[in-house]
């Protein structure tokens, strides 16, 4: 039987999370579980906090905290796991979600966007295209607008 929620939180392949940096904490759920609900603590919360963590350099910590401000409370990432009936099911979830947020947020910025001109031909066609359209609207005035 494999132990879940043991052993560091693999991220990416350079960054990798001690277990001992790592808080659990486990609570009832709500939802299915029978008569089981009221007596199971099935709910899983893992914590990281993203300022003291040794798995992250400081550009990648402040990449972190940048991306993730809206989530961070005091400088600590949560997630939680409550959509299956065992705490080890859940746990397991809430290590994936947790890794999942973790890598997105590390990953590079993407390429600034290089700037382009319209060809030539696209700025004649253009033009072109207003000048016939001003031609049909001239052609639709009538000649009493002084009345």
């Amino acid at each position: 039987m494999r132990t879940v929620g043991r052993g560091p939180l693999r991220v990416s392949r350079s960054v990798v999370v001690p277990e001992r940096e790592l808080k659990w904490r486990f609570s009832r759920s709500s939802g299915p579980g029978g008569q089981s609900v009221n007596t199971a603590d099935s709910r899983v919360e893992l914590s990281l906090d993203v300022g003291t963590t040794s798995a992250l350099g400081p550009v990648q910590r402040a990449r972190v905290r940048e991306r993730l401000r809206r989530r961070l409370v005091d400088g600590v990432l949560t997630v939680t796991a409550s959509e299956h009936r065992s705490q080890l099911r859940n746990r397991e979830a809430a290590r994936e979600r947790l890794a999942g947020i973790l890598a997105k947020a590390l990953a590079p910025p993407p390429p600034k966007r290089k700037g382009t001109r319209p060809t030539k031909g696209a700025v004649e066609r253009r033009l072109a295209e207003k000048r016939r359209r001003g031609r049909t609207k001239r052609l639709r005035r009538t000649g009493d607008d002084d009345v």
